[in-house]
């Protein structure tokens, strides 16, 4: 607590043995969320760099990580808080993205990277691998590999040139670990049921998707089939087929329709060429983001 009577949240990191990756991430968090302020991202007060402490201060959020709070079957988490909760992490990846006067890319994407207030308002946290990209670059080489094993994109394995589309895909696995309240990977569930995306897919496919989808009663399966639909166009296996998370936003919230996804998992069986889908047009009147594969300029509906 400090001496105002605030409540904060202390992050002492510990030198190990690479002091080299232990100060990279320290000044990559200092010098990525130092640079935001936004209701959907954590709040740095202040830091301390010295050879024998190295500590950040945040604010304080009451009720811990997301995974802690969303994977606890005691807890009575109801759809609409769910939604809630990934309509303002889509938000906080806008904002990083889309909004900030240099780009940031956070590389790691997780529910235990995103913090939960006294309100049960979620705030991406962790900045440790992010990086500041220019507006103009498209792509960002990265050295080593970045990001969690289960959300990280395909792209990020592979030592590809990386890009905020790689956040688009580890929120994408995340929404669908708030739609099903379990993990993406159970290694103790029956092998068809361990990849959750997998599983969500073959149910949307067949029409049941409520299956899977909990807490759902029957006036919330129109935004459940929603979100599922937005988390299958985030994993799509090409980073060109994802939407930026300003298009994310506006489908969560209704303000966009929805195409029918393509199947994020044919590249298991074969790998089609993906264009660019979501290209943005600008005219004097307005702007508008349009879908390469067909949507007439200036609507809202992608096709």
């Amino acid at each position: 607590m400090l001496p105002n009577g605030l409540t904060v949240a202390v992050k002492r990191l510990h030198p190990g043995q690479d002091d080299r990756t232990s100060q990279e991430q320290f000044m990559a968090e200092v010098g990525t969320i130092g640079r935001t302020h936004h209701i959907n991202l954590v709040r740095l007060f202040g830091f301390c760099y010295d050879a024998d402490v190295r500590a950040l201060v945040y604010e304080y959020m009451e009720h811990g990580a997301l995974d802690s709070y969303l994977f606890d079957r005691s807890r009575d988490v109801g759809f609409e808080t769910a939604r809630a909760i990934a309509v303002g992490v889509a938000k906080g990846l806008r904002y990083l993205h889309e909004e900030c006067q240099q780009k940031i890319v956070h590389y790691d994407i997780k529910p235990g990277n995103v913090l939960l207030d006294g309100g049960l308002t979620p705030k991406v946290a962790d900045f440790g691998l992010a990086q500041l990209l220019n507006r103009a670059d498209t792509h960002k080489t990265v050295s080593g590999m970045r990001g969690t094993p289960g959300y990280a994109a395909p792209e990020m394995w592979m030592q590809a040139g990386a890009s905020e589309k790689c956040d688009v895909y580890s929120f994408g696995i995340l929404l669908f670990e708030i739609l099903g309240r379990r993990r993406n990977f159970d290694e103790a569930a029956p092998e068809s049921q361990q990849w959750f995306p997998k599983l969500a897919w073959t149910k949307y496919d067949s029409n049941e998707l409520m299956e899977v989808v909990e807490s759902c009663d029957e006036q919330d399966e129109k935004t459940a089939h929603r979100m599922c639909e937005v988390a299958f166009w985030c994993v799509q296996q090409q980073p060109e087929a994802r939407p930026p998370m300003s298009v994310v936003v506006k489908m969560l919230e209704g303000e966009m329709d929805i195409a029918p996804p393509a199947n994020p998992f044919q590249h298991l069986m074969a790998a089609p060429a993906a264009a660019n889908l979501w290209i943005t047009t600008t005219s004097s009147v307005n702007t508008a983001l349009t879908p390469a594969n067909g949507v007439s300029r200036g609507s809202n509906e992608i096709v």
